[in-house]
Order: structure tokens, then sequence, then C-alpha cells
């Protein structure tokens, strides 16, 4: 980014500019009038730092237009791409906007002001672009040949600079079926076999994903070897036509109803993994009974999510019931009740009500922490056509973000989440309740790899 540079004599103009600027927006919000005449703008600068002159900056910046008889301006353009204007933060002499998101289909590198008789002023300014933003793939398992998409921002394909995406090992994507700003679509190559990010590259720069290709990173449970079920139930483990990579675990049996306000059934909707063993001390090292945070590195949890792959067949739509999704500690719930070693709080064992929001008669000094504790409450069946959801058979992967794990088994704003590693030791994911009301189902949902991750 191009300063112009700093001169003390500016100072008063800027302590100016913005005074003028806080009067017409504090002191008399409603008695902006659009003026006669024409716009002039003498300089441009980030609102962030007074002494910062530019003339060029990023999309959806906010910026400080200083000139006069600029409340003659009715619209204004960057490019050919219009802008949001505001009167609340128009004067006469500062203009405050936000650099429009969308990128131009044709740079001219400047601003265009049209007053009310339709007479257009220009401004040299130049919009800069980032790189590509790659923040999801669609299906992080997917196969050669499989039509995948990733989501994020700023993928431009350009005739002289063609959008490029690479896989690991440097295998280049040849076939491309669309490209949005926000997504871009394709076949995944032949010879795509490793772990890894995936880059994108536009006129605009190099971008890499967040996400990794064939993800091993953080994986709790794959349910072929390492961690398994825990818990009062076990759901069924499968290896069919529909596994993209061993087993499986399957919620719901397709016979198993889930009622409009997603009942209590727990043996056909409930994985539980509850950490520690029948030892004397429990377990909780490592092996089956590991707790989760000696898994996988829970040291930044507020930069993590929670990863999956789920399936869910047409024929047996999701349209009632929140998958809750809560992490535990060993306070909260372990698989017995015998000592852990570096504990000496009693131990609850296996029950119920640190997930449900309740507390047993001997742990009262703990209610504060079981009866409000913060949880993911997933249904995309909510925001579905007609309210049902299903993935029409495909494996989809996703992404759980732990800073929202804020919410109550009732659909209420938690007090407590889980923030800590010591937190994150058990999992249960439970269709159940969620205080959103559907439509009866007798829903299939397919998980496989489940994973914690840094998803920025």
């Amino acid at each position: 980014m191009n300063n112009f540079k700093y001169t003390k004599w500016l100072l008063p103009v800027f302590a100016a500019a913005m005074g003028v600027s806080m009067v017409s927006c504090e002191d008399e919000p409603d008695k902006f009038e659009l003026s006669d005449g024409t716009p002039s703008v003498h300089y441009v600068r980030m609102t962030a730092a007074a002494d910062s002159l530019v003339t060029e900056a990023y999309v959806d910046n906010l910026i400080c237009l200083v000139g006069d008889n600029l409340t003659s301006i009715r619209e204004m353009y960057f490019n050919d791409q219009k802008a949001v204007l505001n009167t609340s933060y128009i004067t006469d002499h500062t203009l405050l906007v936000n650099i429009p998101r969308g990128i131009p289909e044709v740079e001219t590198n400047k601003i265009y002001m049209i007053n009310k008789d339709g007479v257009t002023t220009e401004f040299d300014f130049r919009v800069l672009v980032p790189a590509p933003s790659l923040l999801t793939l669609s299906f992080e398992y997917a196969k050669p040949g499989d039509e995948v998409t990733i989501h994020g921002n700023y993928f431009v394909d350009d005739p002289n600079k063609p959008l490029a995406i690479t896989f690991p090992g440097d295998v280049a994507v040849t076939e491309i079926t669309k490209i949005e700003q926000t997504a871009v679509n394709f076949i995944v190559p032949e010879g795509a076999t490793e772990e890894g990010e995936i880059e994108v590259t536009t006129r605009y720069g190099s971008g890499t994903s967040v996400f990794h290709y064939l993800d091993t990173r953080g994986l709790l449970f794959n349910f072929d070897d390492g961690l398994q079920q825990q818990g009062w139930h076990a759901q069924a483990i499968v290896n069919d036509e529909w596994a993209f990579d061993g087993n499986y675990m399957q919620l719901g049996d397709g016979d198993a109803i889930m009622s409009e306000d997603g009942g209590w059934n727990d043996s056909k909707f409930s994985f539980e993994y509850w950490a520690g063993s029948w030892d004397d001390p429990q377990n909780i090292t490592s092996g089956q009974g590991a707790a989760l945070y000696n898994v996988a590195d829970f040291s930044k949890p507020e930069k993590m999510a929670l990863k999956f792959e789920m399936c869910i067949p047409s024929s047996n739509v999701w349209a009632a019931g929140a998958m809750q999704v809560c992490f535990q500690g060993l306070t909260q719930i372990s698989l017995s009740s015998n000592p852990i070693s570096g504990i000496s709080d009693p131990l609850p064992g296996a029950q119920a009500w640190a997930f449900n929001g309740e507390v047993g008669d001997d742990f009262k000094d703990r209610e504060a922490d079981w009866t409000d504790w913060g949880r993911y409450l997933y249904r995309p069946w909510q925001n579905a056509d007609k309210g049902e959801y299903h993935t029409d058979g495909k494996w989809i992967t996703v992404t759980l973000p732990i800073s929202q794990f804020r919410y109550t088994a009732k659909g209420t704003g938690a007090g407590k989440a889980p923030t800590k590693p010591e937190d994150f030791a058990s999992l249960t994911m439970f269709v159940v309740s969620g205080g959103v009301n559907g439509a009866e189902c007798q829903p299939i949902i397919k998980i496989d790899n489940i994973r914690a991750v840094i998803n920025e």
C-alpha cells in the first residue's frame, strides 16, 4: 500500500474534519441534505490512523475522503462497483465509506462521484484485491473424479491469468466446472493422494487452505482403529457401499422416529465417549479411555473446530432435533467413579447430569459448572428447503467452530463453555431437543473421521 508522506500541517485538518463528522453523526443525524454543485476530493486516508494518507486500499476497507462539497454526492463507484453511502457519515468536508466487496470487472483505478444532476466527478484511486481465501472444502476426503467445492473469497478468473488450483504433491486441477467470487467447483484430479493444503492462484496472488485435504490432524475417532465408543450406548459401526474410508458410525436405523420436538431417543441417536476406565485409578493417559486432550492438542481451543464427515440419504431426511455436540471435563463425567491421578475431587462417573443441565445431590457444589454448560447445537434442517435436510446421499465435511460451543441443551445461551484443555476429556453427540421444533422424521445420519483441528 502506498502512503503519502505525513506532514505536521495535516493534523489540524484531520481534527477539524473528524469534529465536523462527529457533530453531523451525533448532534444532527437527521439533517443531511443533498447539496448543489459538484464535489472535490483533496486526499483519502485510512480511518484507523489519521496520518495514513493513501492512494490505494483493499476491498471492504473503511476509508475517509477529505475535500469540499462532499454532501453533493448522490452515488459513488469504485471502478464499476457501487458503494453504499451512509448519510450519517457524510459532511461537507468528510465522507466515510467502505470500499465495495465486489471484484471489479473493469479496472479504471478511479472513484466516480455522481451528483444529483447526474454530473460525474473522478478521483484517482486504486482498489486492491486480496489473494484467494480458502475456508472450507465440501468434502475433504473426496476421491479423484469427484466434484467438490471450495468456499472462500476472491476467486477471480482472468483470460490473461486463469484461476489455478493445486493439490498436495503439486498435482494440478485440470477441470474447473464453475467459478464465483466466493466459491469454485472442480473435479479432484488424478494423482491427488497426499494429505495437505490446497492452493488457489489468481492474478491477485496465491492463497492456501486453512483446511487439509485427506485430513488426519487431531483425529479422535475413525471407527476403524484407535478410540471406540464408550458409554451407555453403542451405535452401529458399518462398512458397506456407503463407506468412503473403512468403517463409519450411523445414528438412526431408518425405523427409529425423531419426534418434532427432538424427543429423547438415546438408543439410536446418541454417540458417547466418556473418558476413563474401570481401573483404580482410572486410565486417562493413552489407549481406550484416554482423555481426548491426551489424544489431540486442545491448547488453543478458541482457534479450533470439531470436524467430521456426514452423509444423509434423501430417503431418510433429518427434520427435527439438534445434534448436541458436547465436550466435558473429567470432573463432569468419566466412565467410572474410581479416582483419577491428579484429581482430588470426588468423581461422579457415568451419568447424564452435565449433558442435561442437571446436578446430582452429592455434587451441588459443582452446579454452576453443570447446569449452564455450553455445547454446539447443529440443526441444518432449520434453514433447509421444506425444513428437511439431507446430503443427497453424498458425504460432506461438517465444521463446528469450538468458539460457538455456547448453548445449553434447551437452546439458550450458556453461562460457561469449554475454554481450557481440561474441558476436552469426553465427547457426546446426541440428536435431541435444542429448543426448536421441526417435523417428525426417521433420519439416518452417517458419521466418520471425527477430529479437532486448528481452523484459522
